[in-house]
């Protein structure tokens, strides 16, 4: 029988092992400490779920033939991870991106006939699923010489807007770093590399006002969602929502990286410090995540397509917005690979929509809304 692991018991992951736990047995929680793996499990009293500190080697000598580990640990422990299922012919799972070297895995994986699905939480996750639903309506209207736009954006924020505009649930160091790496998306018909807080927009959702702005790169995924290549991009850009009014909050942090002083890292680590000090979320305080996913196309300067998919959603405690979206999502895949339906190698989300109307499925069970206007 396939044994499930799962590595890491942040606040991104509770519902999702809380979900897995109730409707499976053998599973192990494995985390740094071991009352927070207890403490994820406690709603079930069976024989084969278990919690476990983490340890390299003991999950090294857990592991058999077809177990399934999924890696919810920070982003520098995947290909580690990776590599020992490899090395144990194990499945793999994260919510994460897939980095450059996680992607040179794929042949080793399928030969091993092995799943290593990656980017199957929130944003990666979700938004993939909305973006290839979105691309197939485009491509059932048969219609050719199209200009077409693309956004998707995804932001987390207090349910009660503070002063700053923010809270942190993960590392502010983190946070404050991404916002000063390189972005490159399509604008006005050309790829473009920006930083991303120099081009922070308003950008309305349900007529709701935020200020958004590109992160990462974006250009990949053109390709990941099908475009196609007839198609003429007129923008494409995966970004990040936050609250109205944060460009102005954050004016200090801006101005310390525009400086880029040669003590610039150790200043993040101490403004990280100060940050996590001043903006945490408080216990049970309600956290918020809207995800807009938005495609356009036109035909000779005449609108043709307009579809969307929304989510707006809250939460609190152990069921933050955040947590639901990212570990149910997570969860769900690992029901796929135990089903046997996802193809081996390393990839994203599914792309298929009888595979995505089960993720669907499942977050109206658990009460997670998804609209559109198609």
């Amino acid at each position: 029988m396939q044994h499930i692991h799962w590595l890491g018991t942040g606040l991104s992951s509770i519902p999702g092992i809380r979900r897995l736990a109730k409707k499976y047995n053998n599973l192990t929680i494995w985390n740094r400490t071991l009352e927070k793996a207890k403490q994820s499990i406690n709603h079930v009293n069976k024989d084969s779920v278990f919690a476990k500190k983490f340890d390299m080697q003991l999950l090294n000598e857990s592991l058999n033939i077809g177990d399934i580990v999924v890696s919810q640990l920070p982003a520098n422990h995947h290909l580690s991870i990776a590599r020992l299922c490899l090395e144990k012919k194990c499945h793999f799972a994260t919510s994460s991106y897939i980095s450059p070297d996680m992607r040179k895995l794929d042949n080793e994986v399928k030969k091993n006939n092995l799943v290593f699905v990656n980017e199957v939480g929130l944003d990666p996750g979700i938004d993939h699923f909305f973006s290839h639903l979105l691309v197939d309506k485009l491509k059932k209207t048969n219609l050719n010489n199209l200009d077409v736009t693309y956004h998707s954006y995804c932001g987390g924020f207090p349910s009660i807007p503070n002063d700053f505009k923010y809270k942190f649930s993960w590392s502010p160091v983190g946070v404050i770093k991404a916002l000063n790496n390189d972005a490159k998306f399509v604008k006005n018909f050309k790829t473009v590399t920006m930083t991303p807080y120099k081009n922070v927009g308003k950008y309305s959702v349900n007529n709701e006002i935020y200020e958004a702005y590109p992160n990462r790169d974006s250009t990949p995924y053109i390709e990941e969602y099908n475009f196609d290549k007839s198609w003429n991009i007129q923008e494409f850009v995966r970004g990040t929502l936050r609250l109205n009014g944060w460009e102005n909050a954050w004016f200090d942090i801006f101005k310390m990286l525009d400086d880029k002083s040669p003590e610039l890292d150790k200043q993040i680590d101490k403004l990280g410090t100060e940050l996590w000090e001043k903006h945490p979320y408080k216990q049970d305080e309600q956290d918020r995540v809207v995800l807009f996913v938005k495609l356009l196309a036109h035909h000779n300067n005449k609108e043709v397509f307009n579809g969307y998919y929304f989510l707006d959603e809250k939460g609190s405690g152990e069921n933050t917005a955040m947590g639901n979206l990212v570990s149910i999502t997570l969860s769900c895949a690992i029901d796929l690979i135990l089903e046997n339906k996802l193809k081996t190698g390393i990839q994203a989300a599914p792309h298929d929509e009888n595979l995505i109307n089960y993720f669907f499925k499942t977050f109206e069970e658990y009460k997670i809304v998804i609209k559109n206007n198609l």
